[in-house]
């Protein structure tokens, strides 16, 4: 898959440095709101302030109409088309044109809510600029009032004014709040982010190298804690590929063994059959037994890559008789001549177990001669002994192997039936424990290993019987 070319706008720098412009400039603008609204306050004050101060001029004057271009330059001087002075229940016109303009808005300045001033400054800022609006507000602290009539182009050109000097500020505050942030945040995040990325890119080139595996950074934050489970990721990837290549390896020399092995044990099968014919007591009563031994070892080299394929064969049931099982288990091991381990057998004659022979003896001489290796090296223990219980639950039939030997240590446990690490004991491969347990999958049953109080290991496997057709049952009966 190919990989995209990362720049900077794509990339999480400038993405980062992009999203704190952003939330800059909402700030800015949320502080924009409010500040306009009250600059278009005090901007019509202003004009009611200026037109207050003429009209305590003209307080002093007699009732008569003031001359024209008096009336002119006040008008000039507020930028108003009227000034009303009222007071009390009277009011004078100050100054007018001609013929005062139609109204289209008005605004009590007296008292103004904030939602009001906003409202009212957006709807200047978007549709104003050739209307004609009527302002009023007290004079001072006084029951005067003092009204102006005037266009709000001007108060509109003024407020655009203002909207774009606060824009170029906020930009500019933007930036400036921007980059530190950005350099900071890029230190911290993107840079060692972009140094695993690199490691993980280098990792994957060549896996098998151990200068490859990232070194962690020593800090205690999130990204620290994250490069520390990366390398620990790698190096276990590194172990699993090593023992990966390990049974590759030993795949392709148990391949050449089997091929070699095979001729061996046809050879030795011949020559076992011309025993059956040698008239001698002890040959005849050992003979069959060897022949058993050779035909399974036969067995063994036909289906012994089977585990490297990951699979074994299905199991051929049927019901077996176990205690005859277990005893040949027991001669196979030797353990009768050996006098110095105790093989004791408690499974009543009558018990069977739905399974497949071959495979049962299998699990259980694996099981068995864990024990009796773990019991040869207890040298110090008085009384050994290898104990094989069987008893039918039901359609469940539990078998138990059990050792008084010094027990499992702490890391095979930790490895259970996992192959190559699973072993108890030192130069073990561990697939003992791993072909059981796949065997006994395969039967729907379950192995484990169970806690004892008393020294020594304990396995105990359960086989379910198959359920019967309806058909077969019908036909049996």
């Amino acid at each position: 898959m190919p990989v995209p070319k990362v720049g900077f706008l794509s990339g999480l720098s400038g993405r980062l440095l992009l999203v704190t412009a952003i939330f800059v400039l909402i700030a800015e603008i949320l502080i924009f709101v409010p500040s306009v609204a009250n600059m278009r306050l005090m901007w019509l004050r202003d004009r009611l302030n200026t037109a207050a101060a003429a009209s305590v001029v003209i307080e002093g004057l007699p009732d008569q109409e003031l001359p024209r271009s008096v009336q002119q330059e006040t008008l000039m001087a507020t930028g108003a088309k009227a000034i009303v002075l009222k007071k009390a229940d009277a009011s004078r016109m100050v100054a007018a044109v001609e013929m005062p303009p139609t109204v289209d808005e008005q605004y009590d300045l007296s008292d103004v809510s904030t939602p009001a001033a906003v409202y009212d400054a957006f709807d200047t800022l978007l549709f104003g600029g050739d209307r004609v609006i009527r302002v009023y507000g007290p004079v001072g602290e006084t029951t005067t009032r003092i009204e102006l009539l005037l266009e709000d182009g001007a108060l509109r050109r003024a407020m655009l004014r203002y909207a774009r000097n606060v824009f170029f500020l906020s930009l500019f505050i933007s930036l400036v709040t921007a980059a530190p942030i950005f350099f900071a945040l890029n230190r911290l995040l993107i840079r060692p982010v972009r140094g695993m990325t690199a490691n993980i890119r280098e990792f994957a080139a060549d896996p098998s190298n151990p200068a490859r595996v990232l070194r962690p950074s020593g800090g205690r934050d999130e990204i620290a804690v994250a490069g520390i489970h990366l390398a620990a990721m790698q190096q276990t990837l590194q172990r699993t590929l090593k023992e990966q290549k390990n049974l590759a390896d030993l795949g392709l020399a148990v391949s050449k063994i089997n091929h070699d092995m095979r001729n061996i044990l046809s050879s030795a099968q011949l020559m076992s059959d011309r025993l059956s014919d040698v008239d001698d007591p002890v040959v005849k009563r050992v003979a069959p037994k060897l022949l058993r031994s050779i035909d399974r070892a036969v067995g063994y080299t036909t289906e012994v890559m089977s585990y490297g394929r990951m699979r074994e064969p299905e199991p051929r049931r049927r019901f077996v008789s176990l205690r005859p099982l277990v005893q040949e288990v027991s001669e196979v091991l030797a353990l009768d001549t050996r006098g110095d381990i105790d093989f004791v057998v408690e499974v009543e004659p009558a018990l069977q177990v739905d399974a497949d022979g071959e495979q049962l003896f299998r699990v259980i001489h694996n099981l068995c001669r864990n024990a009796v290796e773990a019991l040869s090296q207890d040298i110090a223990a008085e009384r050994r002994a290898v104990i094989v219980t069987g008893i039918r639950t039901g359609s469940v039939v539990s078998i138990a192997i059990e050792d008084n030997g010094p027990g499992m240590p702490q890391k095979a446990r930790e490895n259970l039936f996992t192959a190559f690490r699973g072993s108890a004991r030192s130069g073990g491969t561990g697939l003992g424990l791993a072909i059981a347990r796949e065997l006994v999958l395969a039967h729907g049953g379950t192995i484990a290993l169970v806690e004892k109080v008393t020294p020594g290991t304990l396995f105990r496997i359960e086989l379910p019987d198959r359920p019967v057709p309806l058909d077969a049952f019908r036909h049996r009966a």
